[in-house]
């Protein structure tokens, strides 16, 4: 039953409730009718399509510019500069014809009222008064998949049919700029390294400004930067440590922003074991001193093996100088295993520590994350285990699921580069599970993942950030995407199947491993078609012999079985006609990656996703839903009110919220796909408003425990019911 609750209802204290809503819009009462149930219980579902038809055929009727052709509109909308004629002249007047008359044939329809309402508010193309709508969800597909296929008519009737059947969808960057002429990059977000010295910090800020007018979320590594305290030139205590630098980057992000259509978001990663952590932790106290507190910059925190081992043991936990690390290693401090050298470093006298009680750090880690969410965690040991990739991961980036292997770059005094090191650029979008499994019009999951994989290829490939030339480079030499996934719980839901029972994580488990294997296929016919894989293949363990640490061993040394553990999930694959990859596809595909190599360097990362799961029709990620009807707070609109998907009167009882779920069925979840994700998952966890710190840091050793490579945001159900906006680094940066 739906929570009738005056918190539910959102009734503010002005007494005003659902009139915060224009009363001239009867779209608006409509959509919010779903908060009403009768009194068995039951919500009227059909009111949110009466609201989508209200919607549609009123305003965004009356406001949509007609024209009497293709040809008209097309000329248009270039002529006026609203559209970008180079994308469009690599194709003859009859394709585009006959590519927006497939478009329109494939009766494309909104879910729910918050689907439409946010694709024409957040992505459709407008006048520049922001009067008139110049394109409708068809259109916007194919002018994302005619500029994604590059003049190939075959590839642009395909991504533009994955679109719109919604099997794959773009990530915002992607489905809000592609074809237009007015733009930011279609990339999502960056992760930026840090050096310890003044060149390199003035270059960070740099990029800051610049990737987040082109639209980009950044995430930094404050790691190397010595700490307070520290010498400058060998006079001691001059430096002012990490805190300032946070200052800086708080401001530049505020300061930067996609032609004020999406504020800037920035996040910085500093490891556990660096001085400052305390401090840096403090930042996101509620109390913290305005000099120092933190309100928009996201934090995330890197702890390896070693921390929790003493935290066990009930030992002091060291704090090493990273002036000192990188002068003994002659490496940055974030390039060396502390767990490896943790007792190494300890016993040399060159290197400077102070001591924190590891117990406190943990404390003081689930405090801060009860007042504000933060931080987020890398589990830096199980990270790098899991690295494909010659190299050292060490951060993340806003959504905690891009993990790639950087190279530091350096500078001459001038600021100009003495060496291009390589950071991060995160391409990403992602399938929807249900509509993958369903398929479309004879189109399966192999072939889904498939377009799914060339078409993030060709936002690399037809992306350069000139601004940030380590970006460029680290781009144009790995091809690296991200392949996320959203809708599991609905798609459970839709088939009867609890999420996180023994079921759910077999589907899971077997989901993931399927479209891991396709993923690699598709990579790998791109190495061959271009004729070369990513720079430095040969140095990964994808090229490594068979036996000898292969990636691909764990699915073809019998270590593991490669078929469901349940009768259900094998009765489900066969009856959606889904093969899953037995060992010995999976030993031809690892023999033919070893002589062609893969084009992409990283392939697969989960997000959180947020407005394109709206516009999907999607619960969001992989990750229970929050609510059976969510609450969304939209700009001056007010309440828009969005039921999960697939939800009916029937099957509502599989839809258990994420509080109810609790942490432990979600770790497990994630956990089940982790095997088979070559970059991270974005994993909040959820909890009661009983619980307790001490719960808090039994979730976090539990998800460690269980191979779990990040952990994104802590929500506590109090803090949930005041509203469910998602939180701004994600919803600007990775909203996917």
């Amino acid at each position: 039953m739906v929570d009738l609750s005056a918190t539910a209802l959102n009734l503010d204290n002005t007494g005003e409730g659902l009139l915060s809503y224009d009363p001239a819009h009867d779209w608006h009462a409509l959509n919010a009718m779903l908060n009403l149930p009768d009194a068995e219980g039951h919500v009227d579902f059909s009111k949110d399509h009466d609201a989508i038809r209200e919607y549609l055929d009123g305003h965004v009727a009356a406001s949509t510019m007609a024209f009497d052709s293709v040809a008209d509109r097309l000329r248009y909308l270039i002529d006026n500069q609203y559209c970008n004629g180079k994308v469009f002249a690599q194709y003859t007047p009859e394709f585009l014809d006959r590519i927006h008359e497939h478009a329109d044939s494939l009766g494309f329809e909104f879910g729910t009222f918050l689907g439409a309402f946010k694709f024409y508010t957040s992505y459709a193309l407008k006048t520049f008064d922001g009067k008139r709508y110049l394109e409708n969800f068809p259109q916007r597909a194919v002018a994302v998949a005619l500029e994604l296929a590059a003049g190939d008519e075959n590839r642009a009737i395909e991504y533009a049919d994955a679109i719109i059947s919604g099997r794959f969808q773009p990530a915002t960057p992607t489905f809000l700029n592609l074809g237009k002429a007015q733009r930011g990059e279609a990339v999502s977000c960056f992760l930026v390294r840090l050096e310890d010295n003044m060149e390199s910090i003035s270059r960070g800020i740099n990029a800051a400004l610049q990737l987040s007018k082109r639209g980009g979320g950044v995430a930094l590594l404050l790691s190397n930067l010595r700490e307070l305290g520290a010498p400058i030139k060998h006079i001691e205590n001059q430096s002012s440590g990490v805190v300032p630098v946070m200052k800086l980057l708080e401001d530049s992000f505020s300061y930067a922003n996609q032609l004020g259509a999406r504020q800037g978001a920035g996040a910085v990663y500093l490891s556990a074991h660096h001085p400052d952590i305390m401090r840096f932790l403090d930042t996101k106290r509620e109390n913290a001193d305005e000099k120092i507190r933190i309100k928009s910059l996201s934090l995330g925190v890197v702890i390896p093996d070693v921390t929790f081992r003493l935290a066990k043991a009930k030992a002091p936990m060291a704090l090493f100088s990273p002036y000192d690390v990188e002068r003994v290693y002659g490496k940055p401090f974030a390039d060396i295993s502390i767990s490896e050298h943790y007792d190494e470093m300890v016993a040399d006298d060159r290197i400077r520590k102070t001591y924190i009680d590891a117990r406190e750090f943990f404390m003081t880690l689930a405090e801060i994350q009860f007042e504000s969410g933060y931080p987020y965690i890398v589990f830096e040991d199980t990270v790098n285990r899991a690295n494909p990739i010659d190299g050292r991961i060490v951060m993340s980036n806003l959504c905690s699921e891009i993990l790639q292997v950087q190279e530091p770059s350096t500078y001459h005094a001038d600021l100009s580069y003495a060496h291009v090191g390589r950071d991060v650029s995160c391409n990403l979008g992602s399938l929807n599970i249900a509509k993958a499994m369903d398929g479309a019009n004879g189109v399966g999951l192999a072939q889904t993942v498939e377009t799914a994989i060339r078409a993030l290829t060709a936002v690399a490939d037809h992306t350069s950030i000139d601004s940030v030339p380590s970006i460029r480079r680290a781009n144009e030499e790995g091809h690296a995407i991200g392949l996320g996934q959203m809708n599991l719980h609905g798609f459970l839901a839709r088939e009867h199947i609890m999420y996180g029972s023994d079921e759910a994580l077999d589907f899971t488990d077997m989901y993931f491993m399927t479209v891991a294997y396709h993923a690699y296929r598709a990579s790998h016919a791109l190495a061959v078609e271009h004729g070369h894989p990513f720079v430095g293949f040969e140095r990964s363990a994808y090229a490594k012999p068979a036996g000898d640490s292969n990636y691909f061993d764990k699915y073809t040394d019998g270590s593991r079985s490669l078929e469901p553990r349940t009768e259900r999930i094998r009765d489900l694959f066969a009856r959606f006609g889904v093969a899953i990859p037995t060992r010995e596809d999976w030993a031809a595909l690892a023999d033919a990656i070893r002589a062609d190599g893969i084009y992409n360097q990283n392939l697969q990362a989960v997000p959180p996703t947020g407005s394109i799961s709206y516009i999907n029709h999607s619960t969001s990620s992989i990750h229970p839903i929050a609510s059976r009807i969510e609450i969304r707070k939209e700009g001056r609109t007010g309440r828009v009110y969005y039921p999960a998907a697939y939800m009916t009167n029937d099957n509502a009882s599989y839809y258990r919220d994420a509080y109810e779920i609790g942490w432990k069925p979600i770790v497990d979840t994630y956990a089940a796909a982790t095997p088979h994700i070559d970059q991270g998952l974005s994993l909040t966890l959820f909890f009661p408003d009983t619980a307790t710190t001490r719960d808090l840091n039994k979730a976090q050793i539990y998800a460690w425990s269980k191979g779990i490579k990040t952990l994104y945001y802590i929500r506590i159900r109090q803090q949930a019911l005041e509203g469910t906006e998602v939180d701004g680094a994600c919803t600007y940066a990775c909203v996917l």
